[in-house]
């Protein structure tokens, strides 16, 4: 069970990497906007609390790397593992309470709206809290249209990772 879980940890890790550097739209102080946010929520969703960190932690960071962003790698690694950790523990939490659907959806947006908290944060350290408002909209653009990703592709992709 521990190969399967670190087999699916590396695809997911490399799906969010392709997913975040796929369609890359430039934000207005140096980010970009992507649809990676969709596949750090499933790692979330699919993967144990620590793999699903990780997966979504390490492709959202490398993806950063590679485009050439490098200086939000690390604050991207911290923001994206714990997106995918809200994400697990609060869908979790939900399941019991309400349809895996609505846990999912529910869980998805507290986690894009952490995601736009981390990075206003990060920015307000990089740039001032003024600047760094600039991004906000593009930033909920981004988890509106990762969130968006995932629900398009919700039952296709649930039902092929979870027959493997």
């Amino acid at each position: 069970m521990k190969t399967k879980q670190l087999v699916m940890s590396a695809l997911l890790a490399s799906l969010v990497c392709v997913a975040t550097m796929i369609l890359r739209i430039p934000s207005p102080l140096g980010g970009y906007l992507n649809l990676g946010d969709g596949i750090v929520l499933l790692c979330g969703w699919l993967l144990s609390p620590v793999y699903g960190a990780l997966a979504a932690g390490i492709g959202s960071g490398l993806a950063d790397v590679l485009s050439g962003y490098a200086v939000y790698a690390p604050a991207t690694f911290v923001i994206k593992g714990a997106m995918a950790l809200i994400a697990y523990g609060i869908a979790k939490g939900l399941c019991s309470y309400t349809r895996p659907l609505a846990a999912r959806t529910v869980s998805g947006v507290i986690a894009e709206v952490v995601m736009i908290g981390g990075y206003l944060t990060f920015e307000t350290v990089l740039y001032g809290f003024v600047p760094s408002l600039v991004n906000v909209p593009a930033n909920a653009l981004q988890g509106l249209a990762g969130f968006s990703f995932f629900l398009i592709d919700n039952f296709t992709l649930f039902y092929l990772i979870n027959r493997v």
